[in-house]
């Protein structure tokens, strides 16, 4: 019993990544006395990390996972953007870099600055990659779960039929684990942000293309096949445009981002989305429409989601976000026009939380969740730092 109820606090502090002991027994039900004596104890073991803090005018004890456990990273790969999170296992970014990417960028090309990108970011923090327990990625596209690649070409050029899990694991020696990046950017929200306490919910990302990721009964939802929320693929004209996916009239044809910037060449010439979010914000006039009109339709689509799923919140992100209520207006506005239910059931729509980070941080308690922390013998390795890491027998396993 002693052993299952150190298992349900070390499994708590894992998924919210750091608790006060109070909270920690309210999460797991266990007395405040049981927790205090099991925190002392996993403490002493190097299991878990305690420091003092202030909760409601009183001093507390926060509770992470030890530090010395090893390190995950967190990788987002988006059209034009690549970053990387560097992070211990109790979610806390001890290092981070982002770079542009070329149009159409290649797989084995980005997967090899990648790895090499990480070798640099564990010298700058006095580590190794011995140290690295595992890699979360996040990928702008649907994917294929049975095989790890995407599961529709053309989608992400230059990826097509990559099995990105099994490439970069070579490249790096670690376990590597690979999502769509809504999914992973609904799970920073879930734990981190917009959609904390929710448990059910809806994250949309609005960039260059729109996602979504699904947070049904407090889980990330991904569907049979793993490609569950390619919310820019909703047909919402018959006989539209033609998307890059081969279907006509998908929202993101429509409202996405290539979608806002054709529709403002002829009067504003060469722009990049995030040159159309400043203007619209500084009060350019056809900016602001276009992204008026792209919130209407994206309300549209969203109205039809919640009437499939009641969820509780839509919390939009992605680089149009940043435009806040130029965005979320019409949104909201368009949504609530359309959905079933009365007025006292309609749904929060809110700003996500944690802006263009949001994937790479899912991709890091993603990682993370693939870890399954001893508690029985973690510490009998640590006096030995080269034994940390995915292959330190007593320490950690990786989930399959």
């Amino acid at each position: 019993m002693r052993e299952a109820n150190r298992g349900r606090i070390v499994d708590a502090v894992k998924k919210h990544g750091g608790l006060t002991q109070v909270e920690l027994a309210g999460v797991t039900g266990l007395s405040a006395a049981s927790v205090s004596n099991i925190v002392k104890e996993l403490s002493g073991t190097g299991v878990l990390h305690t420091s003092p803090t202030t909760q409601s005018g009183r001093r507390a004890q926060y509770v992470t996972l030890a530090h010395a456990l090893g390190l995950v990273v967190g990788v987002h790969f988006s059209t034009r953007h690549m970053r990387v999170a560097l992070a211990d296992v109790a979610q806390k970014v001890v290092a981070e870099h982002h770079v542009p990417l070329a149009k159409d960028h290649r797989a084995d090309y980005e997967l090899d600055k990648t790895a090499l990108l990480v070798v640099d970011m564990l010298e700058s923090v006095s580590a190794s990659m011995k140290e690295v327990l595992a890699v979360g990625i996040a990928l702008p596209a649907p994917l294929n779960s049975k095989h790890g690649t995407t599961s529709r070409s053309g989608i992400l050029r230059g990826w097509d039929g990559v099995p990105v899990a099994d490439v970069m694991r070579r490249r790096m020696n670690s376990p590597v684990f690979v999502d769509n990046a809504a999914n992973l950017s609904a799970l920073a929200e879930l734990r981190l942000g917009a959609a904390r306490g929710r448990r059910d919910a809806v994250f949309i990302d609005v960039g260059d293309g729109i996602g979504a990721g699904l947070i049904l009964n407090g889980q990330v939802f991904r569907g049979h096949n793993g490609s569950a929320g390619e919310f820019g693929h909703t047909t919402i004209r018959e006989n539209g445009p033609l998307c890059r996916c081969g279907n006509r009239g998908c929202l993101e044809a429509i409202a996405g981002g290539p979608a806002i910037l054709e529709h403002l060449r002829p009067t504003h010439g060469a722009l990049k989305l995030g040159d159309v979010v400043s203007r619209a914000m500084a009060g350019d006039p056809g900016c602001a429409r276009e992204i008026a009109d792209a919130g209407r339709h994206i309300g549209v689509a969203a109205a039809n989601l919640c009437n499939l799923f009641d969820p509780e919140r839509l919390i939009i992100g992605g680089e149009l976000a940043k435009a806040g209520e130029l965005l979320l207006g019409p949104i909201r506005h368009a949504t609530e026009r359309s959905v079933i239910v009365g007025d006292d059931a309609l749904p929060d729509i809110v700003q996500g939380q944690l802006g263009v980070r949001a994937a790479t941080l899912g991709a890091v308690s993603f990682a993370i969740d693939q870890i399954a922390v001893s508690t029985d013998t973690i510490g009998n390795n640590t006096s030995d730092t080269d034994a940390i890491g995915p292959d330190a027998i007593g320490t950690v396993t990786i989930v399959a």
